[in-house]
């Protein structure tokens, strides 16, 4: 097993089965895959593929029938199952806490376990919720009954950081909670990679997270087998048949806003004012600011309130009664599809977008986002004209050899299937 910390290992799956005694076909059939160091690969498919069972023996809480499993180049199908555990992180769904170990114990469950020293323990316990955007101070002595849903996966994945382990395996980790907090979470996790680099293989049965997180996903079929594996866009623009095509749905052009980040484009800056100004300053600010409305931030400088003209004038001057709470906010790393629904969700035109402590960073707007839309949907149109068109030179030339006498054009095959 390659040496914990720094950036993550590659995973070799070999020929691995799964098979149950009385079962009369393999849960997982003969499944090889490559996963590259660094990499999020992320495994779909539906209800009863296979994919969480193939998941557990990477880690083998499943012990496979068959077939070799390397890390880092490093066959692991045969050493001790507890000892390649303590080196694989592991996120579940509904976090998997103790619930009577408070959030530092928790996260300090495999150090103490391999033996690192108190000192440590507690460094690494307090970088992690930082890291995971907790505060230590805070959160350090709380139990799990004392957190929210979300705030309970946070610990999760800092529990399975916690020995800085080069591969992460997550089992459906966000799929108890709501899906606002889910939304922040799938951000989340695609910061800490920025970060981290490990190397992490998710499950998941929703595609819209598979193509926001994934470098790249593996479509499932019945007991595992791979209908297709590639990067998110090559599947949206290209599935390779009815069962992918299926996965994908309806509005793939529209799905392709889950590829492109808010950092991706243009982030405006807007007049902003504290809750500390004073009235008249605040007053001033509305006036002179060459728009019709202030975004509000609290003493911490995170989006608090939509302040329009005349919001100050009907509550009589009190910032308590003035303004719109902001409902929802974006980070740099979330899609242009979180970006549209909060825009629309909103209903006036923009999103405030906000670091990793929730601070003020920028706006997006409507504008930019259609555009973005608009871009997209003409790059599509553009990649399928390309496509009829090398269909057409390619029925051209097999015409061409047929009356030649050439018997037809060496494989070019089935035409209609050619992407």
């Amino acid at each position: 097993m390659p040496e914990t910390g720094g950036h993550g290992a590659s995973i070799e799956l070999e020929s691995l089965t799964k098979r149950y005694p009385g079962s009369a076909q393999p849960a997982v059939d003969n499944v090889s895959m490559e996963i590259k160091a660094g990499e999020v690969v992320v495994l779909v498919g539906p209800s009863g593929c296979g994919k969480s069972t193939t998941l557990k023996m990477i880690n083998r809480l499943i012990e496979p029938t068959g077939g070799r499993i390397r890390m880092g180049g490093e066959d692991v199908t045969d050493i001790d199952p507890v000892g390649l555990r303590r080196k694989v992180g592991y996120a579940i769904q509904s976090a998997g806490l103790f619930p009577h170990m408070t959030v530092a114990q928790n996260i300090a469950l495999v150090p103490r376990m391999i033996g690192w020293p108190k000192a440590r323990i507690r460094a690494r316990t307090e970088e992690l919720l930082d890291l995971v955007g907790l505060d230590p101070g805070e959160f350090h002595g709380r139990y799990p009954r004392q957190l929210s849903g979300g705030q309970q996966q946070r610990v999760g994945v800092a529990r399975a950081l916690a020995a800085d382990p080069p591969v992460l395996l997550m089992d459906e980790p966000f799929g108890a909670v709501d899906p606002i907090t889910r939304d922040h979470l799938q951000d989340e996790l695609i910061r800490l990679q920025h970060e981290l680099h490990k190397t992490i293989v998710f499950v998941t049965h929703d595609f819209d997270e598979a193509i926001k997180i994934g470098d790249r996903i593996a479509v499932l079929r019945d007991r595992s087998h791979i209908a297709q594996f590639d990067t998110p866009e090559a599947i949206l623009t290209n599935p390779a048949d009815d069962f992918v095509s299926g996965f994908v749905g309806a509005g793939a052009a529209l799905k392709r806003l889950n590829l492109t980040r808010v950092r991706d484009v243009e982030i405006t800056d807007y007049p902003t004012v504290m809750i500390d100004d004073p009235l008249q300053q605040i007053f001033n600010r509305l006036r002179v600011g060459g728009t019709n409305e202030v975004l509000l931030l609290d003493r911490r400088g995170r989006p608090y309130k939509w302040l329009r003209r005349g919001d100050l004038m009907r509550a009589r001057g009190s910032l308590a009664r003035a303004g719109t709470l902001v409902h929802d906010t974006v980070t740099r790393d979330a899609t242009l599809r979180d970006a549209l629904e909060a825009v629309l969700t909103d209903n006036a035109g923009r999103v405030a977008v906000t670091g990793r402590r929730g601070e003020y960073t920028g706006v997006v707007d409507m504008e930019t986002l259609l555009n973005s839309v608009h871009d997209m949907l003409e790059a599509d149109r553009l990649d399928a004209l390309e496509h009829q068109h090398e269909l057409e030179e390619l029925r051209a030339a097999q015409t061409h050899a047929e009356q030649e006498g050439g018997g037809g054009v060496t494989g070019v095959g089935g035409l209609g299937g050619t992407r």
